[in-house]
């Protein structure tokens, strides 16, 4: 990494900000930098880093082992600058990333203070009009009963005419009072005419509010562009990774070719080595046969004596025996000749050997300095990754906090596999998935017709997707209940679309748990690693479903009458601080996530399902699974209440592709009034209306406190990526975009001072 000090030398910037988009060129710079006096302040281009990891070691006596380790420790000194000057260069850019946070951060305070004041405007001219039109509707009342006053009048002159005398009499009572009405229909009309003067003054004013509120909006969008620069020097900065890897890549390919000549040089060596052996065992064969022979030259020569000073012995005998002696002189000369040969050969072969050592030693030293140059590389490689990763950490921790801030309800969107019944030769793929730096993993397009429709949500999964990738992504939600908010995650999609699969995952698979599964598992042990901090809590489990328009208590015990009916009516209370009261309803004490894997199966067993033409196993109601949890801690005096409402809507369906009938007629009719009821609710909440009719469905009245109030919520649209179900599909993102839109309300933490005997408010 870049040293903490950069002396009296000006931090560097992006090479875009720098040279205006050019390539920087080698330069000085002061001589205040601390890189190191081996790199002294040079800074380097893509050419020059290219042209010195094409550099090949040419030396003038290849032999030289100085001359080449001189020529190797330079390459390397020089490839050393070239890293520090990496390694200033990323720093410097991550002080500007630093700045950029800074600014993006102040910018945002801005705007959030110019919202709240805009927000606070609004609210004083509603009042004001408001009153305005009370003080007009009393007005018109009374014009209105003057008229009637009025005419009443004009019908007693018609009456009397009769009577002449009378008509006379009541005469002048008559005209002062159409006088009088007169006089006030004209002040009526005069404050007519005042308020109207008030009503072009308030529009005035408003269209001065939406100039201040355009200009509020410009310089959000200079935010915007400050941003998509950031993206920008992202996208360089991953582009100098792709250059880092690539040369990784053919430091390696160059440690390959080192291994393979050193692996031939050992095996040369092996083979020297080998036929030295063969040629010191045949040398010392040679030189066994010399000292035989010359026994027997010593033999004969005594014998030779011996008949020398015989002198019995006849002349022919010892000329066969000088004869013999010659010829054993001669072969032990030639065998002499053949000995010099064999110890020159040997020694040919040592000096061969002794080469081969130091070719195999210099070898050696230049692997050993590649792979030093790799695992540096590659640490490299993994520290830059590493800062990436994080990165995207906080840019999604900053997004969050934004959302939770304006009070966004947060939308994913998951797109379930292709299944062997959606796929038909003849229709052509309607899902896509778009790779652009903007919306890579948020972003979604539906063919329809030939036409694109484009969404952009907090994340979307793809098809590939697994349950513990789109878990991570819930995880920190679902830890904010143990924290003391509340949290409410529903699956919205058509039928067959992966809700349930989604939510509840495949039950005995445990690689394939859902949402509800792994979010008590996270919650259980959060637990106990909190208790060592001093934290005691206690979690209640309730289950109930909306079937028809019915609330069923999925846990209770009594379960033998039939789904419409019932011997208890479950009523939906809210109280003053936001909790959901349900009465009559079952709830348990739970200690681990074994028991409320228990309840959830025993739930399973007892929530409606049926078959249809569009999913074998469809749901048939809205579960709702409700987690209340109480922590207190002692030592700080303190005490938290966290809700987690995991709930997996039914799906919604048309009646002419589900072919339902009869009682699942019935069922889908009252799903897709709920639905439809959700709808209504979110578009009031979306064009912030007055009245919100939460109360149209059981469904919106027990969502009021998450769709309207002060949780932490979470929308998970699932679609399908089905051809045939293009329509369904696209009403599902439409519905999803709306909802991603509304603003429910900044969370509340539920934390207070600890009481005794405090317990938890169910409902």
């Amino acid at each position: 990494m870049v040293g903490a000090a950069n002396g009296g030398r000006i931090p560097r910037q992006v090479f875009s900000v720098v040279n205006g988009g050019q390539d920087p060129v080698m330069q000085l710079v002061g001589p205040g930098s601390s890189a190191g006096s081996d790199c002294g302040a040079i800074e380097f281009t893509r050419e020059d880093v290219e042209a010195l990891l094409n550099e090949k070691i040419r030396t003038k006596n290849k032999y030289s082992l100085k001359e080449k380790c001189d020529s190797m420790m330079e390459y390397i000194k020089r490839l050393r600058m070239c890293i520090r000057w990496f390694q200033e260069l990323e720093g410097d850019i991550l002080l500007e990333q630093q700045n950029l946070g800074k600014m993006l951060e102040s910018a945002e305070r801005k705007c959030k203070d110019m919202e709240m004041l805009m927000n606070e405007k609004e609210e004083e001219l509603n009042s004001i009009i408001m009153e305005l039109r009370k003080n007009y509707t009393i007005l018109q009342d009374k014009f209105a009963k003057e008229e009637s006053d009025k005419l009443t009048a004009m019908e007693t002159l018609t009456i009397e005419k009769d009577a002449r005398l009378s008509a006379e009499r009541s005469q002048s009572s008559i005209a002062e009072e159409l006088e009088r009405a007169q006089r006030e229909s004209s002040s009526a009309n005069q404050k007519i005419l005042s308020l109207n003067d008030m009503y072009k003054r308030l529009q005035e004013y408003n269209t001065s509010l939406q100039q201040y509120n355009s200009k509020l909006q410009s310089e959000l969008n200079q935010t915007n562009e400050i941003l998509k620069n950031v993206e920008k020097e992202k996208v360089s900065t991953l582009e100098n990774l792709g250059n880092l890897k690539g040369q990784c890549t053919y430091l390696q390919d160059q440690l390959t070719a080192t291994k393979a000549s050193g692996d031939e040089t050992m095996k040369l060596k092996e083979a020297l080595s080998s036929e030295v052996r063969c040629l010191r065992v045949d040398l010392q064969q040679v030189r066994d046969d010399r000292d035989r022979q010359l026994l027997q030259v010593q033999d004969l020569s005594a014998e030779v004596l011996k008949y020398k000073e015989w002198t019995g012995k006849s002349a022919a005998e010892l000329g066969n025996l000088t004869t013999k002696s010659t010829e054993l002189e001669s072969m032990c000369s030639s065998q002499r000749d053949q000995i010099r040969k064999l110890q020159e050969k040997l020694a040919a072969a040592e000096n061969k050997l002794e080469m081969s050592d130091v070719s195999a030693f210099e070898t050696r030293t230049g692997y050993e300095e590649q792979k030093r140059v790799n695992s540096d590389l590659q640490l490299r490689l993994a520290e830059t990754e590493l800062k990436l990763v994080e990165g995207e950490a906080l840019r999604k921790k900053l997004h969050n906090t934004i959302l939770e801030l304006k009070g966004n309800i947060r939308v994913f969107c998951r797109v379930r596999p292709l299944l062997t019944d959606d796929v038909d030769d003849n229709e052509t793929k309607s899902v896509y998935f778009p790779t652009t730096t903007e919306t890579l993993g948020r972003g979604i397009e539906l063919l329809q017709h030939g036409q694109k429709h484009s969404f952009t949500f907090d994340k979307v999964f793809v098809p590939e997707s697994s349950q513990q990738e789109v878990f991570v992504e819930v995880s920190q939600l679902v830890q904010s209940a143990l924290d003391g908010y509340k949290v409410c995650i529903f699956a919205y999609g058509q039928t067959g679309s992966g809700k349930t699969h989604t939510m509840m995952g495949t039950p005995g698979n445990y690689d394939d748990k859902g949402l509800i599964p792994r979010s008590l598992e996270q919650i259980f042990e959060s637990k106990q690693t909190l208790q060592n901090q001093g934290w005691k809590y206690e979690m209640q489990v309730s289950m109930l479903e909306i079937y028809n328009e019915t609330i069923r208590d999925l846990l209770s015990t009594n379960r033998s009458g039939p789904p419409e009916g019932g011997t208890k009516q479950h009523t939906i209370k809210h109280d003053a601080n936001g909790n959901t009261h349900v009465s009559d309803l079952t709830i348990f004490d739970v200690r681990s996530s074994r028991e409320v894997s228990y309840l959830l199966s025993r739930a399973a067993q007892s929530r409606s399902v049926g078959k249809t033409q569009m999913n074998e196993q469809s749901s048939r109601s809205h579960f709702v699974f409700t987690l209340r949890i109480i922590g207190v801690n002692e030592s700080m005096d303190q005490q938290v209440q966290g809700v987690l409402n995991l709930i997996d809507l039914a799906g919604s369906e048309r009646l002419s592709k589900s072919g339902s009938t009869g009682d699942r007629l019935k069922e889908t009719q009252a799903i897709n009034k709920s639905l439809s009821s959700l709808s209504d609710v979110i578009f009031a909440l979306a064009k912030k209306e007055e009245h919100v009719p939460f109360r149209n469905s059981k469904l919106t009245y027990l969502l009021q406190p998450c769709l309207g109030g002060d949780s932490k919520t979470l929308m998970v649209v699932n679609v399908s990526p089905a051809p045939s179900s293009i329509n369904e599909s696209l009403c599902s993102l439409r519905f999803a975009a709306r909802v991603n839109a509304c603003e429910i309300g900044t969370p509340r933490r539920q934390t207070s001072v600890r009481q005794l005997d405090a317990r938890f408010n169910y409902g």
